[in-house]
């Protein structure tokens, strides 16, 4: 086994794989690694925050590795599997690092495509998506996990739509990074979605691989209810904003909804016809301040204020005219209060709301998108073409 203290970084690249009670799975991630990676210039990092003998079997094994194995044991695991990332990217021999999990439900035999990809030179983190063309996502452990983390990726994209525009996987833990693209201390770990963290506060360009994520053969998934609500308040400290503000404006038009209502009736129109005046006008009033406080910064790339307004005004119109069934079936069927029903319908209809305008409605137009990727492609030929002169 390699001493920690490794010289300057080289060129190669670094799989770091953070650990937790996973003995049953090193010698067959060590094996698995080193084959798919027997002819390039790697090393395997283990960041291990084990209680068990994880430590001593990584040891054991490295001792007949056929490529260099390194382990860093955490007494106190600072930041969680995040933590471990960041200390393992600070901590290897290469600027070029690979994190996966230690469960072998990241697939080793990619390793090489992720490399591939990485060397054609336009990205500074290659990931591997289960959402993309040929990759999947079968190895989540039943359909209330595969909702759970497709909801969850909607919701990071819809929080960070701009950020996160190129990934389709913005949540995997299987990705490559070039460490000298990034601020390891402007990173602020917490649980166990480190990429999301270094999409969101680095400037960093995004390419994808498909992967087929595998089933777990060994230990338990680090995924919790505890994780869940860690990671949703990691989410809101990273994007406040945005969300904040749709929310404080839906607010404001709930309010005006109510006093429309009110002062219509008070004036003698039928409360049904009162409800849907107040409605429209909210709707419409929302809009306003939507496209002027909330998506200003994407605008300009999406379609024209005809095409959002009217998907904005069709869709709340329809979220509306469902929302009241389904209340009414809830009531019924549950023999729960009005009030409380109500309120339930309108979070649920307000994280919908938010993911379709932010996704559908202020997406970038697809000539933009192509743009995009044609003027990435001409600053590419420059640069080649400048440092072919050079020399």
């Amino acid at each position: 086994m390699e001493d920690m203290s490794a010289g300057d970084p080289i060129l190669g690249a670094t799989v770091i794989i953070p650990t937790f009670n996973e003995r049953d799975n090193i010698a067959a991630l060590v094996s698995r690694v080193s084959g798919a990676l027997v002819d390039r210039d790697v090393e395997i990092l283990f960041v291990d925050d084990s209680s068990d003998d994880t430590p001593d079997v990584i040891r054991r094994i490295a001792a007949g590795a056929p490529v260099p194995v390194r382990l860093l044991h955490r007494d106190k695991p600072v930041g969680g599997l995040g933590g471990a990332v960041v200390e393992g990217i600070a901590a290897a021999s290469y600027d070029v690092c690979i994190v996966m999990d230690g469960d072998l439900q990241h697939p080793p035999e990619l390793l090489p495509e992720m490399i591939d990809r990485f060397e054609e030179g336009d990205a500074d983190v290659v990931i591997a998506s289960r959402y993309i063309g040929g990759g999947d996502n079968g190895g989540l452990a039943g359909a209330v996990r595969v909702g759970v983390s497709r909801g969850a990726t909607l919701l990071t994209k819809a929080m960070f739509p701009i950020r996160l525009s190129g990934a389709s996987d913005p949540m995997t833990g299987y990705f490559l990074v070039d460490r000298r693209r990034i601020d390891p201390e402007a990173l602020r770990p917490n649980g166990f979605k480190i990429l999301l963290e270094i999409l969101v506060r680095s400037d960093v360009r995004i390419a994808e691989v498909p992967m087929e994520f595998g089933e777990r053969l060994h230990g338990q998934s680090k995924a919790s209810f505890v994780q869940g609500m860690e990671f949703l308040k990691h989410l809101a400290r990273l994007r406040f904003g945005k969300m904040s503000l749709f929310a404080i404006i839906g607010g404001v038009g709930a309010l005006a909804n109510l006093a429309i209502m009110w002062a219509l009736t008070h004036l003698g129109v039928e409360y049904v016809w009162a409800a849907i005046i107040a409605a429209e006008v909210t709707i419409i009033g929302n809009f306003i301040l939507q496209e002027r406080y909330v998506f200003n910064d994407m605008r300009g790339d999406a379609s024209a204020i005809g095409v959002r307004f009217a998907q904005s005004f069709t869709f709340n119109n329809v979220e509306a005219a469902v929302r009241i069934p389904v209340l009414a079936l809830m009531v019924e069927t549950w023999h729960i209060s009005s009030i409380l029903a109500a309120a339930i319908t309108l979070i649920a209809a307000f994280f919908v709301r938010f993911l379709f305008h932010s996704l559908v409605v202020y997406a970038p137009r697809r000539s933009v998108r192509l743009a995009r990727k044609s003027e990435e492609r001409q600053r590419l030929r420059l640069e080649a073409e400048a440092a072919a002169a050079a020399e």
